[in-house]
């Protein structure tokens, strides 16, 4: 079995009109047969990676509904009578407490599988010795990589991150400036992003080269989005070596 991502098989058809279950299997047949001498066998899924990646995933849709109602209090109240808006949030709290306790009875299991399976463990520790990299995040890193069983370079996973630059230009017509592309795991984007904003305040290693650049005259979001591809490359780095992340500054000194 091989498991590819979906719009690189789709784009591969070329321009194609209709669609269905007949059709599908006959373009997938023959993107087989053509890229036979590259595409590699995917290894058997993991039945507890798929458990974790469920629980983060009802994690994630518990945390949207928490925010929505929050925020539906919150425009309510720009409205509402004091009466009538003193009745909605209550209401509402017997539901967001609810939720909020099954939000964490969710990571206390996502914990638990953790802490009893040696290899997403090893990992997990690995991962949370870089800066900026927490609990969250260095689990759904383990979800969405499938553990980094796929050797994949940091180089692939910031470019997945949707945090690599691409060069715009074509000619002497078009010349754009360099930018990231719209096709990215936008979640992976978010807690880098984080990660980013984290390390600049509480590292001083990135705080040090956030300042200089600023100095510079780089554009801040440019600053933060190459801090986050740096996060993405000390992330794989470790997993890799398998061995802890060490501050280059802690080395000089």
């Amino acid at each position: 079995m091989h498991i590819g991502n979906a719009a690189h098989i789709k784009w591969s058809f070329g321009i194609t009109r209709g669609k269905n279950d007949k059709i599908d299997s006959i373009r997938l047949c023959k993107y087989a047969c053509k890229e036979s001498d590259t595409l590699k066998v995917s290894s058997a899924l993991n039945p507890v990676l798929m458990q974790l990646k469920d629980f983060m995933t009802s994690r994630t849709r518990l945390l949207s509904q928490i925010n929505s109602n929050k925020q539906y209090i919150k425009e309510l109240k720009n409205i509402n009578d004091p009466m009538v808006q003193k009745a909605v949030e209550k209401a509402h709290l017997a539901a967001i407490e609810g939720i909020a306790g099954s939000i964490k009875e969710i990571e206390a299991l996502i914990s638990k599988i953790i802490a009893e399976n040696p290899e997403l463990k090893n990992n997990y520790d690995l991962l949370i010795t870089v800066p900026g990299i927490g609990h969250l995040t260095a689990v759904y890193l383990i979800c969405c990589t499938t553990n980094f069983s796929a050797k994949i370079s940091g180089k692939q996973l910031a470019c997945y991150a949707g945090v690599v630059p691409f060069e715009h230009s074509s000619g002497i017509s078009i010349k754009g400036r360099n930018r990231v592309h719209h096709m990215a795991n936008k979640e992976l984007k978010k807690l880098f992003h984080l990660s980013a904003l984290s390390v600049i305040q509480y590292y001083p290693e990135f705080r040090t080269y956030y300042n200089r650049k600023k100095e510079e005259g780089k554009h801040p979001m440019s600053i933060l989005n190459a801090i986050r591809n740096k996060i993405a490359l000390r992330v794989v780095a470790v997993v890799s070596h398998q061995k802890p992340y060490v501050s280059n500054q802690l080395i000089a000194a």
